[in-house]
């Protein structure tokens, strides 16, 4: 199998577009491609299942142990012929500026993946020689299988730069991707249109696969980016073998796609059957829940749609109020409050779970990694653990009634700490999303919360 990490040297450069080209040239190559996405980034994962046809998996070092990304990455890769994990940020870009903690180049040297690295040439001419030597030769332990230049505007333009580029290095320059406005994926608030919007088209894919044909040689790939045999931990790969099964509701739809993949499978390696439903468009809950699961998204743009259900909405809160667990991040802790207010001044009824209101607001009010504690006893755990997640989000909660918290989170980036994780009966809901897989305690607690719920239905 070949695996390599596609990373760019700043953001914006053109990583996700060019990472698209390459799953769409190996696919229409016949290979089974598995994709990955470095960081927490749930957008361009969306994008990579829709063009590989496989669920694209989130790695990420700062949110999960060495050990876990490893294992994460044997497992997904299974069965697969190319393996492609798009960077985050910068190459060299983590969580602090004098640590690689959390960057691409530390994930691609712990899974000892080469790099094809992406440089927006749209402006450049020969400086773009010293970025390339720059980034080669700033980290010696890093490996590089080939250089991608974006944005170049004509064959004259990209043979200035290949002659500039080859006086300084000798990986391959595997071609470029030319402006082609076809190629580009629309962008709002939080970073790229959803896959469901932009990128599932087949045309969509089929122009992808048509600009690496004719612009990118992938010849030199398999003999610079064979994966290394790896020791897999067999005991640790292995899926568990539940004895007892509970079925959990999963809110998918346009409103409500930003899930870590690796948390769902998690939860059915713990036996919990997975039960998909819309809160946009169904009007009744799947039968015989013992639990909910409300990820992230982009409630707002369906503010509307998912007001008007209210027989859904009156549903989800009849559930809730019941004393069956409810966990909710972000996009479905906003559609469990009394109502979400647009920036247009709209305000929308919502579930009425919560005594919270939202409303959306023109910037970023917390972004990037977070560490959190639990200070109370909730769905994912007992009091005093410790985990690890992001949080991106343009709303605020507009009016708070005195709530019970059960987290402690500190932001890495502003060193803010503040009390969070709504809790009501037996909902848990927060604006930050979890990897499941940054504790291994959390989807055991949360299964045993679903169980204790399924046997006092049973009792009763």
């Amino acid at each position: 199998m070949i695996a390599f990490m596609v990373a760019g040297t700043a953001s914006g450069v053109g990583k996700t577009t060019t990472a698209l080209a390459l799953m769409a040239a190996y696919r229409e190559l016949g290979k089974v491609v598995q994709p990955f996405k470095c960081g927490p980034d749930f957008l361009d994962a969306g994008h990579h299942t829709a063009i590989c046809g496989r669920a694209c998996r989130n790695l990420d070092t700062w949110m999960m142990s060495r050990d876990a990304n490893r294992a994460l990455f044997a497992s997904a890769c299974r069965g697969a012929d190319v393996a492609i994990v798009e960077g985050m940020m910068g190459l060299y870009d983590g969580a602090a500026g004098g640590t690689e903690e959390g960057s691409a180049a530390e994930l691609a040297k712990l899974l000892q993946l080469p790099v094809v690295l992406v440089l927006d040439a749209a402006k450049s001419a020969r400086s773009i020689a010293a970025v390339v030597k720059g980034f080669e030769s700033f980290d010696p332990a890093l490996r590089f299988a080939g250089i991608i230049l974006n944005g170049v505007s004509s064959d004259r333009h990209y043979r200035m730069l290949e002659a500039a580029i080859r006086l300084v290095t000798t990986t391959p320059l595997l071609g470029r991707i030319p402006k082609d406005p076809a190629l580009k994926i629309p962008e709002r608030h939080l970073g790229l249109r959803t896959a469901e919007e932009e990128t599932s088209s087949p045309e969509r894919a089929a122009r992808l696969a048509e600009a690496a044909r004719t612009y990118l040689d992938l010849k030199p790939l398999p003999a610079l980016a064979q994966l290394p045999e790896q020791k897999s931990n067999d005991e640790a790969a292995r899926p568990l073998r539940a004895a007892r099964s509970v079925r959990l509701g999963v809110a998918r739809d346009k409103a409500f796609s930003f899930y870590y993949e690796d948390n769902l499978d998690l939860l059915r390696e713990h036996g919990a059957e997975i039960i998909p439903f819309s809160p946009l468009h169904d009007e009744a809950l799947p039968p015989n829940l013992d639990g909910l699961y409300l990820g992230g998204g982009y409630p707002e743009l369906h503010a509307e749609t998912l007001s008007a259900n209210s027989l859904l909405r009156t549903a989800v809160r009849e559930f809730a109020e019941s004393g069956k667990p409810v966990y909710a991040e972000c996009g479905g802790m906003m559609y469990l409050g009394q109502s979400l207010t647009a920036l247009d001044d709209r305000s929308f009824p919502m579930a009425g779970v919560l005594p919270l209101a939202f409303e959306m607001t023109a910037k970023l009010v917390q972004f990037g990694y977070v560490d959190v504690e639990l200070i109370e006893n909730c769905l994912l755990g007992e009091k005093g653990k410790t985990v690890r997640g992001h949080s991106f989000h343009h709303s605020r909660v507009q009016i708070q009634s005195t709530m019970p918290l059960a987290y402690c989170v500190r932001y890495s980036l502003s060193g803010k700490s503040e009390q969070e994780g709504f809790t009501y009966k037996n909902v848990l809901a927060s604006y930050i999303h979890l990897p499941f897989r940054t504790n291994a305690t959390l989807v055991p607690s949360l299964v045993e919360a679903l169980h204790r719920n399924k046997a006092t239905e049973a009792r009763a």
